[in-house]
This record gives C-alpha cells, structure tokens and sequence, in this order.
C-alpha cells in the first residue's frame, strides 16, 4: 500500500515552514474556519495532481508578502520511497521534481500518486455548468490512462486553432478549417469512448455507494451525452460549419459533453432534496475513487475537507465507517470541532493522527491511544 508518509510546505497559502508526518490511515486537522485546514489537504492535491484544487493559478498559491513556494513530500510504498518536490516563483515556471529529476512535462506525472478530494465546492457538479462535469471525467481518466490526457490537450489545442479561424477568417478558409477537423476527429473519438466506458464502469459503483451513504433504495442513474454519439464527428463538424462561421466558435465535439444525474428518472438539479444532492456528490467521489483504486490496482489518497458541514453526524460516521474499512488507502479529514472526530475514530476504531490547529501554526500533535 502507498501512503504519503512526510510533507514540508514553504510560503504556501498561510504556512511560511512547517513538516508534517503522516499515519498511513487517518490524518485528522482540527481548528477554527480560516486557520489553513484546507490548506494542507490543497498542499497534497498538489503533489499529486501538479495543481490546486481550487486555484487555477499558481500564484494565488504563494504566501502574502513572498514571491515563492515549495511543496516537498515523501511517498512509501512497501518496497521503496519517492522524493517529490514542487516549487514555484512569480513569473517563472513551475518546477516538479520526483526522487531529484525534474520532469519534463507536468502530464508524465499525474496518475503516479493518485487522489481524490471531496469538498463543499463539489456542490457545483450538480449545480455548475457542463464544465465541472466534463472536469470530473478528465480528473478520474487522466490518473489512470496518461494518454488520454495526451488526447485532450492535443484536441484543446487544435479546436483553440479552429476556433480563431472561424473569429477570423471568412469562408475561403474552409480548407484550413478541414485541416483542423482532421487534427481533432482522431482525438475526439478517443476521449468519447474513454469517458463513455468510464460511465458504465462507474455506474454500478456509484449506485452501491450511494445506496450505503443515503440509506435510500432510490434509483439513481449517471448518463454519458455527447454530440459524437450521434455518428461520424468529421461529417458533424463539414455539417456544422456554416453554423460554426456564423456564430465564431465550434459548437459541436466532445468540449460539450455532459453528464446527465437523475433520481427516480427526474433531474438531480431540479427535483432531488439537499441531503439527496449531497449524497449523490459523496457516492460520485467515493465510485471515482473506487475506480481508480480498480484501475491502478491501488487506493488512491482520500482528502475529505469539511464533511461535518455537509452532513449529520450519523451520516459522517457511516461514511467514516466505510472509508475505514480496509479498502480505502490513507484518509485526510478536516473538521472544526476536535472531540467530534476524536469519539468518531475512537467508535470505529481506525489508527489515526490528529493535529491541531490555531492562528500560530500547528499547536498540537496527538496519535491513537494518547488523549
């Protein structure tokens, strides 16, 4: 089993130095909102996605006041150890590092030390646009198959090309256009039967999570839509090129895949309940991890940020429960209230550390056994 066994942040977010070790089970941080919880389960994200979770840019990343950070971590595995290290300054590139190398493209990365967040900003996969959902597949794809991230990046490329063609240029460039098309069918194929396959593998364990999580014997449905069900892309994309000039962007392709949740055959969106809509959210991340864990053959890291905001406490303990039962890898929960999770652990009787947090920094440090 893999665990993350050591992490040191410098001038990330609020942290200006700090180590911490980890138990290869249940790593709990207990303090106030705004005190940097969020933070170290970001800080891990990092290390393994090559990217924050919630920032798009790196420098939103960087401590007030500095011009830099560093993410260093240290992952074991039965047999051996990875060095990992992740620096990054203003207006320079990012550097990534495993066991002292750099790499030479961030992509080769993702996938290695895979991980899955859950957070309250997940509510927007059933109430954000079509992109949080098309986010969700890429995340889970791309740790498990590196070339389908090779795929994606190659088809974003040439429909940004195509895309400025049609911004730009009158109907003489339709040759230009099919140039493109070209580029872009062969990926787009790919990524269409990736995530289509990724749908129907993730079904089944979707609808047993969420049977455990809701106690509810509501049928619950995912469903995979995509223009390039509908046939031939090359001929979809000659189809709608008048379209495409007249309103200067591609309006067909695998950039507007959706994912469609129902419950009892109605809309997750429309007609589900909140505690409904959170259950969902929480089967969908425990079936992504589940997925991966099948796919890589190993559990993935499993960061649970704030999930007593999103639940009762009997719903918390279910959860904990089932993420303590042995097929789940290292757990990182956050939460505000210390006894809470300090009687939860002590009910399922996990091995876990606990820190605790204030203003200053880390106050705290207790491991299982000793109160």
């Amino acid at each position: 089993m893999m665990h993350l066994a050591r992490l040191e942040m410098t001038n990330f977010k609020n942290y200006e130095e700090v180590a911490l070790e980890f138990s290869p089970g249940f790593n709990c941080f207990v303090g106030n909102n705004g005190v940097g919880k969020t933070n170290i389960l970001d800080a891990i994200h990092y290390l393994s996605l090559t990217k924050s979770f919630f920032n798009s840019s790196d420098t939103l990343s960087i401590r007030h006041g500095e011009d830099y950070f560093m993410i260093r971590g240290t992952f074991v595995t039965d047999e051996n150890s990875d060095d990992l290290y992740c620096a990054f300054q203003k207006q320079k590139q990012k550097v990534f590092r495993l066991n002292g190398k750099d790499y030479q493209r961030m992509s080769d990365h993702v996938g290695k030390y895979p991980v899955v967040m859950l957070s309250p900003a997940d509510s927007t996969l059933i109430t954000g646009s079509s992109e949080e959902r098309r986010r969700y597949l890429n995340l889970i794809i791309s740790q498990y198959d590196p070339a389908y991230l090779e795929a994606h990046m190659r088809y974003n490329k040439a429909l940004m090309q195509r895309n400025k063609v049609l911004r730009t240029g009158g109907n003489g460039s339709s040759g230009l256009l099919e140039i493109y098309d070209e580029q872009m069918a062969p990926e787009a194929e790919m990524i269409h039967r990736s995530r289509r396959d990724l749908t129907e593998n993730l079904l089944p364990i979707f609808r047993s999570y969420y049977e455990k999580i809701s106690g509810g014997a509501e049928k619950v449905s995912i469903r995979y839509r995509s223009h390039l069900s509908g046939g031939d892309y090359l001929q979809q994309l000659a189809a709608s090129r008048e379209r495409d000039f007249a309103l200067q962007y591609t309006t067909t392709g695998i950039h507007r895949d959706d994912l469609v949740f129902e419950i009892e055959g109605h809309s997750a969106r429309i007609s589900a309940s909140q505690g409904q809509q959170k259950s969902f959210i929480v089967a969908l991340k425990l079936a992504k991890f589940g997925l991966i864990s099948r796919m890589n053959g190993f559990a993935p890291a499993l960061l649970l940020d704030d999930i007593f905001d999103k639940f009762d406490q009997n719903r918390v303990e279910e959860i904990i429960r089932l993420v303590g039962s042995g097929e789940f890898g290292q757990v990182f929960i956050t939460d505000t209230q210390q006894e809470r999770i300090h009687r939860i652990l002590d009910n399922t009787g996990v091995d876990f550390r606990l820190y605790r947090i204030g203003k200053k920094g880390i106050e705290e440090e207790i491991t299982n056994g000793s109160h």
